[in-house]
């Protein structure tokens, strides 16, 4: 990972609640410029504003180039020739106001969401007063953005003994890699990775709108499909004591491993990949404090397997934190855990 992209995540994503849930894996005291983006309690939502959210997003001309003659010419190549500019219609880059950083073109009804308006604006309208941001950020140079608002204090389950935040999750794009989305998600604690809310879903309630000039921000159909964050801690707890209550022998999390992850009966790279894959399983499951808390138990695999996707997978053309917050967004992990929940059912019953 570069500097630079190191400088990015300790100055354009804000992290909260680090009393609680520690540093992140990013942090770097000497890339934290004027102010640390590591809040020990809630982040004030003025603090988003003024630190990401500060520039807007505009729509401007796409113009074509072609050679010319001295007489139509509208400026120079990178070589000196003459050339002329023609704007093309129907389509519109959409850049930041600031740096004018282009993120896309667009036929022009594309209708980008302002990030002050369709992320801190909508989830001050849907939080009330018992939830707070917990942290927020912008990635590929802006051109994705969310915002995450969590109840004040970490929950426990007194039966198992796992921490988690029930969180709702609001997040847009200016690339077109996202439609504008609210969800709820829940965040383990001990690890800070992203989990599936209910058992076996592959994904959590959420809403989506697109970027179109028909676009509008439905507050209260958001609020609905969101319902209460309670709601999402009773369903996560349900969720938690079933799977922990599940008793996984050392022969089924083996049978579970040839069925999620086989091993190639050739020699050759896919089976050295496939050995090393599931050796870090095996070491997380039986010996990082993360999952191994729950050896032995569905819950247990599930929380190796989850674990080791967001902080063992390789990750290309991108860095991890980029990787793990759009796996967040688009409910990369929801579907993650259903899919080894479904899995281990399979071998359970076999």
């Amino acid at each position: 990972m570069s500097a630079e992209t190191l400088t990015w995540l300790n100055t354009q994503t804000l992290l909260g609640m680090t009393s609680e849930r520690g540093r992140a894996w990013h942090y770097r005291a000497q890339e934290q410029g004027e102010q640390s983006n590591h809040y020990p309690g809630a982040i004030p939502v003025g603090d988003v504003a003024e630190r990401l959210f500060f520039w807007d997003a505009i729509k401007v001309p796409v113009l074509a180039q072609f050679p010319a003659d001295i007489e139509t010419m509208t400026g120079l190549d990178a070589e000196g020739r003459p050339m002329m500019a023609q704007q093309m219609p129907g389509m519109v880059a959409v850049a930041r106001s600031d740096t004018r950083q282009v993120f896309k073109v667009f036929s022009d009804g594309y209708e980008p969401h302002q990030y002050r308006e369709w992320l801190l604006g909508a989830v001050s309208n849907i939080l009330g007063d018992t939830l707070v941001v917990t942290s927020a950020g912008l990635l590929r140079h802006g051109g994705q953005a969310w915002v995450e608002v969590s109840v004040p204090e970490t929950l426990h389950d007194g039966r198992t003994g796992f921490g988690y935040r029930p969180n709702l999750l609001a997040a847009t794009s200016l690339d077109g890699s996202l439609a504008t989305t609210y969800g709820r998600t829940v965040t383990a604690t001990v690890c800070d990775n992203t989990m599936a809310i209910a058992l076996g879903q592959a994904r959590g309630q959420q809403v989506k709108i697109r970027h179109s000039r028909y676009s509008g921000l439905r507050i209260e159909q958001a609020r609905q499909a969101l319902s209460l964050v309670e709601e999402t801690a009773d369903e996560f707890t349900d969720t938690l004591r079933h799977l922990s209550s599940t008793r996984v022998t050392d022969r089924q999390w083996f049978a579970f491993l040839d069925a999620w992850h086989p091993m190639p009966e050739e020699a050759g790279r896919a089976r050295t990949i496939a050995t090393r894959v599931r050796e870090e399983l095996v070491e997380m499951y039986r010996h990082d404090v993360r999952a191994s808390t729950w050896q032995g138990t569905a819950f247990g695999v599930v929380q190796a397997v989850n674990t080791w996707a967001h902080h063992k997978q390789p990750v290309k053309g991108a860095s991890r934190a980029e990787r793990n917050q759009e796996g967040a967004i688009s409910g990369r992990f929801d579907k993650l855990d259903a899919s080894v929940v479904g899995t281990l059912e399979k071998v359970l019953t076999s």
